[in-house]
C-alpha cells in the first residue's frame, strides 16, 4: 500500500499515512488531533539503467538530447 505524506496547517508537523491510491485526496487528521491537512508531493526515485543513461556523454555530432531527446526542441 502506498504511503503518502501531509502536512498539519495549523501545527506544522509532517506525517505520513498509508493508505490505498483511491483515498489518496481523501482528508486526513493529524497525529496531533487537527483536521487542516494539506497531501505533499512526493518525489520518486528512479534507479537502474534508464537512470543511467540519461547521464551518459552526447551522441556524436553535438546533439546531446536534453530533455527531450534531442529532437523537436531545437
Amino acid at each position: 500500500m502506498p504511503r503518502y505524506e501531509y502536512r498539519c496547517r495549523s501545527c506544522g508537523d509532517t506525517f505520513e499515512l498509508s493508505r490505498p491510491m483511491a483515498e489518496s485526496g481523501a482528508p486526513a487528521t493529524c497525529p496531533a488531533g487537527h483536521g487542516d491537512t494539506v497531501k505533499l508531493l512526493s518525489t520518486v526515485a528512479v534507479g537502474g539503467s534508464a537512470a543511467s543513461s540519461a547521464s551518459a556523454a552526447p551522441a556524436a555530432g553535438g546533439q546531446g538530447g536534453g530533455c527531450c531527446g534531442g529532437g523537436c526542441c531545437g
